[in-house]
């Protein structure tokens, strides 16, 4: 039976990260609550489930609100069960998360295996997907093993295997999401809406040649060069300025830079015409 404490998101509609829940299993530590929540948040879901927590008031605990920072609406929203069957109730595919190996249940996956399997299923809109996690100390019993389709891990370091338990839901998380955004053709990186920076247009050959004649006082000026002579430094220089393909902002940069090195150099030697 369900607690109590907060209504369930809706998971109906298209949206297929509407249709994920993540699960954490009789968590101890307010906040790693807290920490999950902000996880699951930047990740752009929202439905986090808690199964007989030790502190049946979790979700109002100070830790757990400070460690959401700013995602205390996930919290608001949360769900607590009294056991994990409940939690899984309108699930038709869970992912068992554990580091250990395990002899029984349906033969594992890594958890980039079940992200991509959870996408292929959200495509269709009966689909619910739980991620369950286990306890910070001991993980997920053989009993909570045994009530979901999968078991994946992450590839972590054998050697050190051990994750705290929002980090992995972090991870998982994200590959969730990374799974997910073809099916809703969300972009994978920021937008800038239009907005356009000249600086980063290409600088004209004009404004390079007089940035390279200004490089080359420049360096006169603070003894790097000896014009009389030169040799092929005047001529590489400008071969790698000219292959880098500058910007108007980077020419700019570079007249600043020219400019303060010639005033250094004249104030070291004001006797010195440069």
């Amino acid at each position: 039976m369900t607690l109590p404490v907060s209504s369930d998101l809706p998971a109906d509609g298209p949206d297929p990260f509407a249709r994920v829940r993540f699960v954490m299993v009789s968590p101890s530590h307010p906040g790693n609550v807290g920490s999950a929540a902000r996880a699951i948040k930047t990740m752009g879901f929202h439905d986090l489930h808690l199964v007989a927590p030790g502190d049946p008031d979790v979700l109002r605990h100070p830790d757990a609100h400070a460690l959401a920072s700013g995602a205390t609406d996930i919290l608001e929203r949360a769900v607590l069960h009294a056991s994990l069957a409940d939690a899984l109730g309108p699930t038709t595919l869970a992912f068992a998360l554990t580091a250990r190996a395990r002899a029984l249940g349906a033969p594992p996956c890594d958890i980039r295996e079940a992200a991509a399997q959870s996408a292929a299923a959200l495509a269709r809109p009966e689909s619910r997907i739980a991620i369950v996690l286990g306890t910070e100390r001991s993980g997920l019993s053989n009993d909570d093993i045994l009530l979901c389709q999968q078991i994946c891990h992450i590839p972590a370091n054998p050697e050190y295997s051990s994750l705290n338990v929002s980090q992995a839901l972090q991870l998982a998380a994200w590959e969730m999401r990374y799974a997910l955004l073809p099916l809703t053709h969300e972009a994978r990186l920021p937008d800038t809406h239009g907005r356009h920076d000249p600086g980063t247009d290409p600088a004209s050959s004009d404004r390079v040649q007089a940035m390279l004649d200004h490089f080359e006082q420049a360096l006169v000026a603070v003894e790097f060069l000896d014009p009389r002579h030169p040799k092929k430094l005047v001529p590489r220089m400008r071969q790698m300025w000219t292959r880098n393909r500058l910007s108007a902002d980077e020419v700019d940069m570079m007249r600043g830079l020219c400019t303060a090195m010639i005033r250094t150099a004249r104030l070291a030697h004001p006797q010195d015409t440069v």
